[in-house]
C-alpha cells in the first residue's frame, strides 16, 4: 500500500473533486465518519459545512485541508468492507480518528485506491500538527496496516501499481453525455497536484496524454500579454475541439500565475527522480547492441514512461520530453544530461534491433544450479544389453484432493 497526503487550503476544492467523480460515475462515497444523520441524504453544502464549521473555530490556520490517497497493489482484490476497515485503521493510526472524514473509492485508474477528505482543526478549535505527518505518522501506519490486513508490501519487488488518469472523452463531452468542464477538471486537478513539471510545455505534455491542453493564445494577443490561460479538449487526432474554458473557472484554479509558482517548487522536488530515470533508460540500452527508435519508445512505455520526440517540418529532431508516469515527473532530455538530449539519444539509436549477447543468453538458457551431465556411452551399453521384460505391476494409491474453501464475500 502507498499512502500520499496533500495538505492544502481548500476543503471545498477537495470535496468538489471527489463529488464530481461521483457524479461522473468514476467514484463512490463508501464511508462517512463524524457526520450526524444519513450521509446519502446530505448534499454538497451540508458536507462542506461540517468541515467549514470546524475551520471557523481557528480562522488563523489557513492550511487545514487534507487530501489523502491510499493506493493498493494492482493484484489485490478488496471488497468495500475491507477497504472501509483499512481507512478506519489508517485514520486512527495517524491521529485523525476523532476528525470528520469522507472516504471515496475511485474507479478512474487501473489500480484500486481511495481518497479521504478531512480537516486538521479539532472540535476544540485546536489544529493538529501536520509537520512531518508523512514520515512520523503515515509511514508507520502504512507499514502496520500492510501486516494487519496482509497487503502487498510497498517496498517488495512484487508490488505494482498501474497508475493512470482516465482520459477526458471528447466525443461524450461534445455530445452532451459528459459536461466539458467536468471532463477536463478531473484531469487537470490530478495533474496539477501530483505531477512535477517545470514549464507550461512540460505541463501540457502530461495533459495531452489525457486529451486536454492549456493554451495562452498567440503572442500578439491581449490574453497572452495578461498571462491568461484557457483549456481545450483534444479529440483522438490531438486537435482542439469544443468551447474553451478559462483557467479561473476551475475549482483547482490552474491559472498561469499559480502554475508558475509550481514550476519553481517542482524544480527542487523532481531532483530526486533524475537518477532513477537515467538508470531506467540505461537499462533499456543495455538490453540491445543496437535499438531502433520505435523499440526504444516501446520499451520505456512498458515502464510507464512516455517519450516524446519533437521534430520540425524538415524532419529534424530538436527536442525530447520524458514523462515518467510512475514517479509523476517530467523532464526534457537535456535536463538529465548531454547524453540524454534529443541529439544524444538519436545518436545511440539504430536502423535495426539487435538484442545484446548477454540478453540472448539469458533468454535462451534458463538459470540453473545443476551441473551439466558428463558425456557417457551409457545409451549404447544399455541398447546392447536390452532384453524385453514384462513391466512389473504397480498399485498406486490415489491421493485425496483437499477441498477448496469457498470465499464468502461480505456486502454492505
Amino acid at each position: 500500500m502507498v499512502a500520499k497526503i496533500v495538505i492544502g487550503r481548500s476543503i471545498r476544492g477537495i470535496l468538489h473533486y471527489n463529488e464530481n467523480k461521483v457524479s461522473a460515475g468514476d467514484a463512490k462515497l463508501i464511508l462517512a465518519s463524524g457526520f450526524a444523520g444519513e450521509i446519502e441524504r446530505m448534499d454538497f453544502k451540508q458536507k462542506l459545512a461540517r468541515f467549514e464549521n470546524l475551520n471557523l473555530l481557528r480562522p488563523s490556520v489557513k492550511t487545514n485541508a487534507l487530501h489523502i490517497t491510499l493506493n493498493f497493489d494492482a493484484s489485490e482484490k478488496l471488497d468495500n468492507l475491507k477497504v472501509q476497515q483499512i481507512a478506519i485503521a489508517y485514520m486512527e493510526k495517524i491521529g485523525f480518528d476523532e476528525q470528520p472524514y469522507l472516504v471515496y473509492r475511485h474507479q478512474d485508474a487501473a489500480h484500486q485506491h481511495i481518497h479521504i477528505a478531512t480537516t486538521s482543526i479539532t472540535r476544540e478549535g485546536k489544529p493538529i500538527d501536520l509537520n512531518y505527518i508523512g514520515q512520523a505518522q503515515s509511514e508507520p501506519a502504512r507499514k502496520a496496516i500492510e501486516k494487519e490486513f496482509n497487503l502487498v508490501v510497498a517496498e517488495s519487488k512484487t508490488y505494482k501499481i498501474q497508475p493512470g488518469i482516465k482520459p477526458a472523452d471528447a466525443e461524450k463531452a461534445l455530445y452532451g453525455h459528459l459536461p466539458t468542464k467536468r471532463a477536463m477538471s478531473n484531469v487537470i486537478s490530478v495533474v496539477m497536484n501530483q505531477y512535477r513539471f517545470t514549464s507550461l510545455a512540460e505541463y501540457n505534455a502530461v495533459l495531452k496524454q489525457f486529451n486536454v491542453i492549456a493554451d495562452r493564445g498567440a503572442e500578439d494577443t491581449l490574453m497572452f500579454q495578461k498571462k491568461g490561460l484557457i483549456y481545450f479538449l483534444l479529440d483522438k487526432y490531438g486537435q482542439k475541439v469544443g468551447v474553451p474554458i478559462k483557467a479561473s473557472a476551475f475549482y483547482s484554479k490552474p491559472t498561469l500565475v499559480n502554475l508558475e509558482k509550481k514550476f519553481e517548487r517542482n524544480e527542487e522536488k523532481r531532483k530526486q527522480y533524475r537518477e532513477p530515470l537515467k538508470a531506467t533508460i540505461e537499462k533499456v540500452f543495455s538490453r540491445y547492441d543496437s535499438i531502433t527508435k520505435n523499440t526504444f519508445i516501446r520499451e520505456l512505455q512498458q515502464q510507464n514512461i512516455n517519450v516524446l520526440f519533437r521534430s520540425n517540418d524538415q524532419g529534424y529532431t530538436y527536442g525530447l520530453t520524458l514523462i515518467d508516469n510512475q514517479r509523476k515527473t517530467v523532464f526534457n532530455g537535456s535536463d538529465l544530461g548531454k547524453a540524454y538530449s534529443a541529439k544524444g539519444i538519436m545518436e545511440r539509436l539504430s536502423a535495426m534491433d539487435k538484442p545484446s549477447q548477454q540478453q540472448s543468453k539469458t533468454q535462451e538458457q534458463p538459470k540453473t544450479w545443476l551441473k551439466p551431465p558428463e558425456q557417457t556411452n551409457y545409451l549404447q551399453v544399455a541398447l546392447a544389453k536390452y532384453q524385453p521384460q514384462a513391466a512389473p505391476s504397480v498399485t498406486r494409491k490415489k491421493k485425496k484432493r483437499k477441498g477448496q474453501e469457498q470465499d464468502q464475500g461480505l456486502t454492505l
